[in-house]
């Protein structure tokens, strides 16, 4: 990540609609598969500074690894809680885990399968890992390159990546579907007017409201439609059983 989006990021996690959007649709994700005696231990992959923290604990003991230690408060509530050091055999966890988070994580990883085996390996035998990644390559844009993305992913290309880090998929879903023309036309305009990325700004605050609101009405609208498209996927599954 970038030092100038690295400044920032803090501040667009806790205040820009796309991520306030994002992490409300996965706590009702939480909520919904949440076990009746909670999650036991949670790791959240590519956690950052712990920006979740607060709101995972009420499902369980959090955890979290991130491999980029510019991103890791000091002085943070959380970093006692966070492990620095990449994603990989390198990191040695005490116990399994019950729930396994990576948010945004895969498309940054030149290793995609290995990842995804490993947070498997990691996990109990009856343990969820919840992922959500950007969708279609189609809906590249500087973004993408700004965040260093190796890819975006399809359905059917994360399924094919699930099984063979061996991934039993239970959901699929995109979502952030209002998005998806809105990209193609961005697509375009880089396209014909090149510029070089720059890290998102949050809107103007009733402007920053009423984006939320909308994606959190499409989110409520379109969640029991098996709508073939968006800009981003959340996938939720377990360790395949032999």
């Amino acid at each position: 990540m970038r030092a100038d989006y690295r400044k920032r990021y803090r501040d667009l996690y806790e205040r820009h609609w796309w991520w306030r959007a994002r992490e409300a649709a996965i706590l009702e994700v939480l909520h919904a598969w949440q076990p009746n005696h909670r999650w036991k231990r949670i790791l959240d992959v590519g956690c950052g500074d712990g920006l979740f923290f607060s709101k995972l604990a009420q499902f369980g003991e959090v955890e979290g690894i991130e491999p980029a230690q510019g991103l890791v408060s000091d002085m943070g509530p959380y970093r006692s809680r966070i492990h620095i050091g990449s994603f990989d055999e390198s990191f040695k966890a005490r116990q399994p885990y019950s729930l396994i988070l990576m948010l945004d994580v895969l498309e940054h990883l030149a290793n995609p399968v290995g990842a995804l085996r490993y947070a498997l390996k990691l996990l109990e035998p009856e343990g969820r890992l919840i992922v959500t990644v950007p969708a279609f390559r189609l809906l590249w844009t500087n973004h993408d390159v700004l965040n260093n993305h190796f890819t975006r992913y399809t359905m059917r290309s994360f399924r094919k990546l699930a099984g063979q880090a061996g991934l039993e998929i239970e959901v699929q879903k995109y979502f952030f579907q209002w998005l998806f023309p809105l990209k193609l036309a961005t697509r375009l305009a880089e396209k014909l007017f090149p510029h070089q990325p720059k890290p998102p700004r949050i809107p103007p605050r009733w402007f920053n409201g009423m984006l939320y609101g909308l994606s959190r009405l499409e989110y409520k609208a379109l969640r029991p439609l098996p709508v073939p498209f968006g800009s981003s996927l959340m996938v939720v599954g377990h360790k395949q059983t032999s």
